[in-house]
C-alpha cells in the first residue's frame, strides 16, 4: 500500500489513523444495511507524532492497529476520512 506524505503532522503521542471499511455482510452472508453497520475498530497508521519528552511512539506509518470503539476524533483531512487519537487509545498492532 503506498501512502503519500500527509500535509499535517500529529503532536507528540497523536497519530493519524485510516478506518477500514464497515463490513458489508455478516459471517452468515447476510447483507448488512448502512443504518446496522457497526464503527470499525481496525485502521491503518496514516501519521505518527514524535512522542512524549520520554516516551517515543511504539507505531510508525503504515501499521494496522486496533483501537477503543469510542476512540479518537473524526476529522477529514484532503478528502479522507480520518481518525486522530492518542497512541495509549490503540490497544494492538495486527
Amino acid at each position: 500500500m503506498a501512502t503519500k506524505k500527509m500535509s499535517i503532522t500529529p503532536l507528540h503521542d497523536r497519530v493519524i489513523v485510516k478506518p477500514a471499511a464497515a463490513e458489508e455482510k455478516s459471517a452468515g452472508g447476510i447483507i448488512i444495511p448502512d443504518t446496522a453497520k457497526e464503527k470499525p475498530q481496525r485502521g491503518v497508521v496514516v501519521a505518527a507524532g514524535p512522542g512524549k519528552k520520554d516516551e517515543p511512539v511504539t507505531v510508525k506509518t503504515g501499521d494496522t492497529v486496533l483501537y477503543g470503539k469510542y476512540a479518537g476524533t473524526e476529522i477529514q483531512i484532503e478528502g479522507q476520512d480520518l481518525l486522530i487519537m492518542r497512541e495509549s487509545d490503540i490497544l494492538a498492532i495486527v
